[in-house]
């Protein structure tokens, strides 16, 4: 969720269109071509959801929207199961009942999530990254009475119990239903897309992209053995473009007609 999501604010205000070359092409090679893209798409639009007078992607800000409800949520659910009260300091007054007041400083734990009320948006206000962060810190055991035993928690008391193994499936549901929202608003979801209007240079037969978010596009001729294209035929006998080799391949379906090879 953290490495898309900036992609995603910057789609609300992008009109949907057909584009060459596809989303999910252009999104493949931009990340060969630079390896902090990343960072220049957060440099450059805010980390949390804020209100579109007239968003141009109705179906990105739909999907922003379910997101962020989903992981807050979540984080919710998680943070009433597994984190620490915030603890109180007695406090002793001579010929007075003790006190007990509030500690701060347990209070003030950037850990801690801090649940949303009428007049306070609690660690909400943070957005999206914060809430996948700490879901993810949950699932990871951090902070909990584990890792103080063996040394890894150096201050203070646990923060956080183990996650019954219950939630942890939820939280995992959670976060795959979240992934496949953000990946389908994108486009950056398991399809294949026929190129409409961009037949193969070499034998003018049908092309598909197709898309998977564990692997690379790749992008195939319906002709089969008989076309020329210099590319390796796939398990079916059809040409094919992977990776690097789908430069070649735009360069040669931006070429004029007559430059083309026949």
């Amino acid at each position: 969720m953290r490495t898309q999501w900036g992609a995603l604010l910057v789609a609300i205000e992008t009109p949907p269109a057909p584009t060459w070359p596809p989303a999910q092409l252009s999104t493949h090679l931009a990340q060969q071509a630079a390896d902090d893209v990343e960072l220049l798409v957060a440099d450059r639009v805010p980390l949390t959801l804020r209100e579109h007078p007239a968003p141009a992607n109705l179906s990105a800000l739909d999907a922003a929207v379910r997101v962020e409800r989903l992981l807050f949520d979540a984080a919710d659910i998680l943070a009433a199961a597994v984190q620490r009260p915030v603890e109180r300091r007695p406090i002793s007054h001579p010929g007075r009942p003790v006190a007990w007041a509030v500690d701060q400083a347990d209070a003030a734990d950037p850990r801690r999530w801090l649940y949303a009320s009428a007049t306070d948006p609690g660690s909400r206000q943070h957005g999206l990254h914060w809430a996948a962060m700490f879901i993810e810190g949950r699932l990871l055991d951090e902070d909990t009475e584990a890792e103080q035993r063996a040394g890894a928690l150096t201050r203070g008391p646990a923060l956080f119990a183990l996650l019954p193994e219950h939630l942890a499936h939820e939280a995992i549901r959670v976060a795959g239903q979240a992934e496949r929202l953000v990946l389908g608003a994108l486009e950056l979801d398991r399809r294949e897309s026929v190129i409409e209007g961009r037949p193969c240079p070499w034998c003018s037969g049908e092309l598909t992209l197709h898309t998977d978010p564990q692997t690379a596009p790749s992008i195939t001729c319906s002709t089969g053995p008989a076309c020329t294209a210099p590319a390796a035929p796939d398990r079916h006998g059809r040409r094919t473009w992977v990776g690097a080799e789908l430069v070649e391949l735009l360069v040669a379906l931006d070429r004029p007609a007559a430059g083309r090879a026949a």
